[in-house]
């Protein structure tokens, strides 16, 4: 393995997997196309989200994918930004979701406002694992871009699953390290509450 420069970009999981297997972005979508066609909910964490808001509410769907979730939230009345670092997503996001703003960016690199984009965000959230395909050592850097990005009383809405490289303690203490203060753990997208043996976390923080 070679040394990393010091100002290199470290890519995330996602982006080796997808280096290595050209085909890996599209199944992807076709998979969300196939399961949203077949009639099958993928829009359960949107939902909670949704509820979280007044109509019209300001939301960056951070690691969006082909906008699934961000799509919906901007069908209900929200506005949405949505950002990936895959260009593959984006593209799918841009033809199946129309409406949001869909951008390709690092969220290690997250400065929406050098991008024109207002940075005060209602919600912020990240769901469909993306915390745990980030690189380690970017993880500080993303979760402290979600901080920046929030409103005074905004919240960010974080899911992931154990077993992924990620503990969740270790995960609770980057985040406040990073400037978020958790107010609520739950162990799945419909309220369930967590537990210290719970094999998935979704975690609402707010400023610390």
């Amino acid at each position: 393995m070679t040394a990393q420069a010091p100002n290199e970009r470290i890519p995330s999981q996602w982006e080796e997997i997808t280096a290595a297997d050209s085909t890996h972005s599209t199944r992807y979508v076709e998979r969300f196309r196939s399961m949203r066609a077949d009639g099958k909910d993928i829009v359960g964490e949107a939902r909670l989200i949704d509820a979280m808001l007044g109509r019209g509410g300001r939301v960056l769907d951070a690691g969006c994918g082909p906008g699934r979730l961000g799509g919906y939230l901007h069908d209900v009345g929200h506005v949405v930004v949505g950002v990936d670092v895959d260009p593959v997503l984006i593209a799918a996001a841009e033809e199946d979701h129309p409406g949001p703003t869909w951008l390709v960016g690092d969220l290690s690199e997250l400065d929406l406002p050098a991008r024109g984009v207002e940075a005060n965000f209602d919600v912020i959230v990240s769901a469909g694992n993306v915390m745990a395909f980030l690189a380690p050592p970017t993880r500080h850097a993303v979760l402290s871009g979600f901080a920046r990005h929030l409103a005074p009383s905004g919240r960010v809405v974080i899911g992931f699953g154990a077993g992924r490289g990620y503990e969740f303690p270790e995960f609770l203490a980057d985040a406040a390290a990073s400037g978020l203060e958790a107010d609520l753990l739950l162990s799945t997208w419909d309220l369930r509450p967590f537990k210290d043996n719970s094999e998935f976390l979704v975690a609402v923080f707010s400023r610390a």
